[in-house]
């Protein structure tokens, strides 16, 4: 027999589960995903991991629930520039609502920088920082390594043409120290991100633009300077930032995911509706591209998720044969690869917009060379302050590992028929003929490139030519120079598309291809099925030269060189 009171208890635990306030949680730990990966393996991989789309919607959901009493956030060293932009965008939005904001972290940077952590924390009401952390605000700098010294003592010489002086990443097996115009371009790059983050940072504090930047050359600061001058409010534990929230809010307040929240009050809405109901595409482009299907990166670090052509290209079909689709947001993150695959994927965002569809592109942290190719036809890009952009160029070479050969004791037997048979050997130079191929090649894709920009977003080719030339931008100068229309993150890309799509304020979104884990067993009845082209598992991850040397596609000419992230 069942216990009246049992029953009675689990019914007010319920009613006091729907009606308690909520704190809502953010923990930065491992970083936000983008999107959930493609492929299936992937997409269970990552299952426990916080998406961007979850926290943004939650902290949108957040600002009219009345229960909603405050936001805490534990803040590590896990995202990019753009991405915290981003954040700090919500968190004010949140502010704005009238929600209470914390940011807690054991350190901004221990023993490394923190220059992003900390300018992410600025943006809430209240920062704590553990009595024994630094807040590492060092400034930005970026370290480039030229290869040509070493090299030359190995006996390998590396071959590379580029469009133009700024397509730097040529430099970094040719030169023995910075050209002018690599040296130009990043200077300005360091100097556009520390503006950035000395304006936010002061603006959220409550400090002059001069005294963040006096801060910055003493940090990295200990807990107990960095209280005394404004940069944090409290310096506590987890327990005591938990505690003050308590103590402000009750004890019958309840802890709850933004993500895990976001999932709950948008149930109701992911139920079959009745009738027709239009709503927005999310179209994802992450990582480096390709030609072929999108896929994940292999077991080592920093391997991420590739984006193939034939993928985004079967969802922008997808999205423009489906009646309900009003309008398309295409989020960006990439730093380009395949010059093919950037233009076969150009051409379906234009075909989209032929086919009435308008095209809103949201970039990432990254969406240069390929990244920006692949953004160029939209209707409107909107991008951060923060993205890496631009990197209109394209370069093609290989490197001479004969001599070394030699060296070691190695020789290579060679048979041929037909004059550039061995063009791309790495035990041959390239011939006069052969160099004629390539600088030819690289015309003619530098060419259409900037045609393309000039035809997209509204500019003569000579003032595309000036922005071009490979040089990379941040989204803040991008945007001054036309190759991005609006700063803004995905909440602003989905609130445009909606307005151009004529859809309401709150209409749905749903990310294209959309196919079941069922619909992804069964085998596609055409190349037009949505499930033609779903994502494969890709094994070889950061092995992608050994990948290339088996036959298998390589990063392209169209890649921005290095690792572009500012911490």
């Amino acid at each position: 027999m069942v216990d009246p009171g049992t029953v009675v208890n689990v019914i007010k635990q319920a009613r006091e589960r729907r009606t308690a306030p909520l704190i809502l949680e953010l923990d930065l730990t491992d970083g936000i995903v983008e999107t959930a990966p493609a492929d299936p393996l992937s997409a269970i991989m990552s299952m426990r991991r916080t998406h961007l789309r979850d926290v943004l919607d939650g902290l949108r959901r957040a600002r009219s629930d009345a229960r909603v009493r405050a936001l805490v956030v534990k803040i590590t060293g896990g995202i990019g520039m753009a991405l915290a932009q981003e954040l700090r965008e919500s968190v004010q939005a949140l502010r704005d609502a009238g929600r209470h904001t914390v940011a807690w972290a054991e350190t901004f940077g221990e023993g490394g920088r923190g220059n992003v952590p900390y300018y992410l924390a600025s943006a809430f009401d209240e920062v704590y920082l553990q009595p024994t952390g630094d807040v590492g605000l060092t400034g930005v700098a970026l370290e480039e390594p030229f290869l040509a010294g070493a090299l030359e003592k190995a006996g390998v010489r590396p071959l590379f043409a580029a469009r133009h002086e700024y397509k730097t990443m040529a430099n970094t097996f040719m030169e023995k120290a910075y050209t002018p115009e690599h040296e130009e371009s990043s200077r300005r790059l360091v100097a556009s991100f520390g503006e950035q983050l000395a304006a936010g940072i002061a603006a959220s504090r409550g400090l002059p633009v001069e005294k963040v930047r006096e801060l910055v050359d003493r940090g990295p600061l200990l807990a107990d300077e960095a209280l005394e001058e404004g940069l944090v409010d409290h310096l506590g534990y987890r327990d005591e930032v938990y505690a003050g929230l308590r103590k402000r809010f009750g004890d019958e307040a309840q802890l709850r995911y933004v993500a895990r929240y976001n999932r709950t009050q948008g149930f109701a809405k992911r139920l079959p509706q009745p009738g027709r109901q239009d709503v927005v595409a999310l179209i994802n482009g992450q990582g480096p591209i390709r030609l072929g299907r999108s896929g994940r990166g292999g077991p080592l670090p920093n391997s991420g998720p590739a984006m193939g052509s034939d993928t985004v290209g079967a969802a922008f079909r997808a999205a423009v044969k489906d009646e309900r689709v009003k309008a398309i947001v295409f989020r960006v993150n990439s730093p380009g690869g395949s010059a093919v695959a950037s233009d076969a994927i150009w051409r379906e965002v234009t075909l989209a917009r032929k086919a009435g569809k308008p095209v809103i592109v949201s970039m990432g942290d990254v969406a240069a060379s390929g990244g920006y190719y692949v953004s160029m036809g939209a209707d409107v890009i909107l991008a951060q302050p923060g993205t890496i952009t631009g990197s209109i160029g394209v370069v093609v070479g290989k490197a001479v590992v004969s001599d070394l050969l030699d060296r070691v004791g190695i020789g290579m037997g060679t048979v041929a028929d037909g004059a550039h048979a061995r063009m791309f050997s790495s035990t041959k130079e390239f011939s006069e003929s052969e160099w004629e191929r390539i600088n030819a090649s690289l015309d003619r894709i530098y060419d259409d490139f900037t045609a393309k920009v000039a035809q997209g977003r509204g500019l003569s080719r000579d003032r595309v030519h000036e922005l071009a030339r490979g040089r990379v931008w941040t989204g803040a100068d991008a945007r001054e120079g036309g190759l991005v229309d609006e700063l803004g993150g995905l909440e602003a890309a989905l609130e445009l598309a909606r307005k151009k799509g004529g859809l309401p304020a709150d209409a749905p979104v749903r990310s294209y291809p959309h196919a079941s884990p069922l619909e992804r067993l069964k085998p596609p009845e055409s190349s037009e099925d949505r499930t033609a082209a779903s994502a494969r598992f890709d094994g070889w991850g950061s092995l992608g030269g050994l990948a290339a040397r088996l036959g298998l596609p390589s990063a392209g000419p169209l890649v921005l060189p290095g690792s572009w992230e500012i911490r």
